[in-house]
């Protein structure tokens, strides 16, 4: 085996200028959208002959599990996921290889000096509209299949590398693991956000609840357009408001203390966070009107033990509480507005499929990599929820990322060229290899 995996590095090494060149074509394909990205990885999936399948669906038929989210949060547009099946040629554990071929709504706007689709290189910096969110683990996943491939070599178990939508909560990975795909283990391909490239494995996702509350208050009774001497007639909304913040801050210390996880509280020194990040009250251009209506907009973290229901009702009864006292709040409860909820997941650190994949990574990159427990709402947790499958996420050095609001998204050639190499080499450590009747070079 040891002979192979120096092949694999060997050979990805060679093909350097081909694999780069292939993560290009999927760059320049952007330009035209979803569809064509789609249509590039069918092609080349069918070159390295696998079975291809394309199956249109609609986001919201998606079941849900340990996961919410508000219907207008659901693009309402039919999406694909293409899934590639690459039979194996004896036993042992299959594999599943995913990643996401939609990116960042294009704005033509945007800001950037290079050419979004041209894929320019610039000191070892691939600039590619999504390159980094996903193109390059589409790229990755046939990639690594067509390095073993042109060694020679085959999987003994099957692998299914699958292009599934997830922007806009497309859900594809789930809607590919609700039509049948499965597998021993999955490995989510995806460079990294936290900027250490290779140095990680995904293996540790917290939960997250994003949610608002609508207060009402009422306008003082007059008809005079400036309403401060009238304001103690009045209800207003943010100060009503300031106590559900304040219950919201109460809960938070609670849940500090409660709540537990030691690789957070190793990394950060706290478990679980509830921050209050909006609100909305009242008129900037008319300071003497009162506030009748306030909306506050907040998300919560949570660790993978916990689920999502417990952490959601959590919530409602500290609102419930303040209501309760609260004798305007009492006749005029705040509603809240549940936007979006997933739950946590993880793979413990002894688990083989994390061995194989730090193993891989030493190898290819000459260091130890770390689990990174930060990372919060990850796909990773889509297999594990759905099917209880074992799944990590690895990825490439990143950069300027689209979705955060940045310009010249980029991700590193060389650590590109790694993450093939690493992928290859975990298909061959997990599933196995044996050698094909043919052999392309």
């Amino acid at each position: 085996m040891q002979d192979i995996l120096t092949q694999i590095w060997d050979r990805a090494q060679e093909h350097r200028g081909e694999i780069i060149s292939g993560l290009r074509q999927y760059i320049a394909a952007q330009e035209d959208g979803e569809p064509k990205v789609q249509a590039l990885f069918r092609r080349n999936a069918e070159a390295l002959g696998c079975d291809v399948e394309a199956s249109t669906y609609n986001p919201a038929d998606v079941a849900l599990v340990e996961e919410f989210a508000n219907g207008a949060t659901i693009s309402p547009q039919p999406r694909t996921c293409i899934v590639a099946h690459l039979k194996g040629v004896g036993s042992g554990r299959s594999l599943i290889l995913f990643a996401h071929p939609d990116c960042e709504a294009f704005r033509a706007d945007n800001g950037w000096k290079h050419d979004p689709f041209k894929g320019e290189m610039i000191d070892g910096k691939l600039y590619g509209w999504g390159v980094a969110d996903d193109l390059s683990g589409i790229a990755a996943g046939l990639q690594a299949i067509a390095l073993l491939n042109s060694l020679g070599f085959c999987p003994l178990a099957d692998v299914h590398v699958a292009s599934t939508p997830s922007k806009q909560h497309a859900r594809g990975v789930s809607h590919a693991l609700q039509r049948g795909m499965s597998a021993d283990a999955v490995v989510y391909l995806h460079p990294a956000e936290s900027g250490v490239g290779m140095k990680e494995i995904k293996a540790f996702t917290s939960g997250q609840i994003e949610f608002r509350i609508e207060i009402e208050g009422q306008a003082p009774p007059t008809t005079e357009p400036h309403q401060t001497a009238f304001a103690h007639r009045g209800v207003n909304a943010i100060e009503k408001a300031i106590l559900l913040v304040q219950a919201l801050r109460a809960l938070d210390d609670e849940r500090a203390a409660a709540v537990h996880h030691p690789a957070l509280e190793g990394e950060i020194g706290r478990s679980t966070n509830l921050m209050v990040s909006y609100i909305k009250a009242g008129d900037e251009d008319r300071l003497s009107r009162g506030a009748d209506r306030c909306i506050l907009g907040a998300a919560i973290a949570f660790p993978p033990f916990e689920k999502l229901e417990t952490v959601r009702a959590a919530i409602e009864a500290a609102i419930e509480r303040v209501t309760a006292n609260d004798p305007w709040l009492a006749n005029h409860p705040p509603k809240i507005l549940w936007d979006a909820g997933v739950a946590g997941a993880e793979v413990p650190v002894d688990h083989e499929l994390v061995k194989a994949a730090a193993s891989s990574i030493e190898t290819i990159c000459s260091f130890k990599p770390f689990i990174n427990p930060m990372h919060t709402g990850s796909d990773i947790r889509n297999p594990m929820v759905q099917k209880n499958i074992p799944t990590i996420g690895l990825g490439p050095l990143c950069g300027n990322l689209t979705q955060n609001g940045a310009t010249d998204e980029w991700v590193d050639s060389e650590d590109h060229v790694r993450f093939v190499a690493t992928t290859a080499m975990i298909i061959a450590k997990w599933c196995g290899l044996a050698r094909s009747a043919t052999v392309s070079t």
